[in-house]
């Protein structure tokens, strides 16, 4: 099994942490016919529930060293909806569907990992090294306009009486600025809420071969300035996260960046963008070690 972790977390001895790919595991759904099987975390439509639950397994074991370790997950809904909750609210049948809804979660118990699903969204983990509370968020790009991060480490300071010097963050994979190209709603809405906005958005060139070639192929009959073709714009969600944090008061050495687009590096992650619909879910994982972790 192939996982990513933070640089330099792994000297938080009390820390379980970790970033799924799509390497390893037991799941057959989305991978070629002669592939030994893939990590698919998410239970999907066009996946087995017994094979997904082997997966969540193996990951949970591969992480605490302890595959019975209660693995908490959220239905997930695009929101800024952030949840305390304690073992009382996981499940050590891991293959349990979810049951609350939200986009990120938070806990100071230990002996629970905290699991956020993604497939081209970005995961952000948090840790309260002072107090040793933890918290995941699911940073889409409507979560990330809303501020989920921002106002999570806000919700933070107020359950556990955490302070953002204490804290460290890891930013993991999900769709990068490379690829990432949004409409001009997107781009209204973080114009509305972020004073450093334009920061966060690029243009990118249409480089594509075929239309070089053959540009007769792409005239369209549309009026001058409504022809869909030309520059695209892109959004950086690992910067506007990053943003956040450290309005929220964090170090800018706190926080870490792992790396890794999930839309260009397809051997290596799920996209439900590149895939057209049909992907497998990552799991960003965190927790507190318990006493026999």
């Amino acid at each position: 099994m192939h996982w990513l972790t933070a640089a330099g977390w792994s000297r938080f001895s009390w820390l379980w942490h970790g970033f799924s790919t799509r390497k390893g595991g037991v799941s057959r759904a989305y991978c070629a016919e002669d592939a030994h099987g893939e990590l698919n975390l998410g239970f999907t439509a066009e996946d087995s529930r017994e094979l997904v639950a082997e997966n969540r397994r193996r990951l949970v074991k591969a992480v605490t060293g302890d595959a019975a370790v209660p693995l908490a997950t959220l239905r997930q809904i695009h929101t800024t909806l952030v949840r305390v909750i304690g073992t009382g609210d996981a499940s050590r049948e891991t293959q349990m569907l979810p049951t609350a809804r939200g986009d990120g979660f938070m806990t100071a118990e230990p002996g629970i990992l905290l699991g956020i699903q993604t497939a081209d969204c970005i995961p952000v983990l948090v840790a309260d090294c002072k107090r040793r509370a933890v918290a995941a968020f699911h940073a889409g790009w409507r979560g990330t306009v809303q501020r989920i991060v921002e106002n999570g480490i806000g919700r933070m300071r107020l359950e556990f009486g955490s302070r953002p010097e204490d804290m460290v963050a890891a930013i993991g994979p999900g769709i990068g600025p490379c690829c990432y190209a949004v409409g001009e709603e997107v781009l209204s809405g973080f114009e509305s809420q972020f004073a450093y906005f334009r920061d966060l958005f690029h243009e990118v060139d249409d480089s594509d071969p075929i239309r070089t070639m053959y540009p007769m192929l792409f005239l369209t009959q549309r009026a001058p300035g409504h022809s869909p073709i030309g520059p695209s714009l892109h959004l950086d969600l690992f910067e506007a996260n990053k943003r956040q944090l450290l309005d929220a008061g964090l170090r800018p050495a706190a926080i870490k960046l792992v790396g890794g687009c999930t839309s260009c590096q397809p051997e290596l992650f799920f996209s439900h963008r590149a895939s057209r619909g049909r992907a497998g879910r990552m799991l960003s994982v965190i927790g507190i070690r318990g006493s026999t972790g």
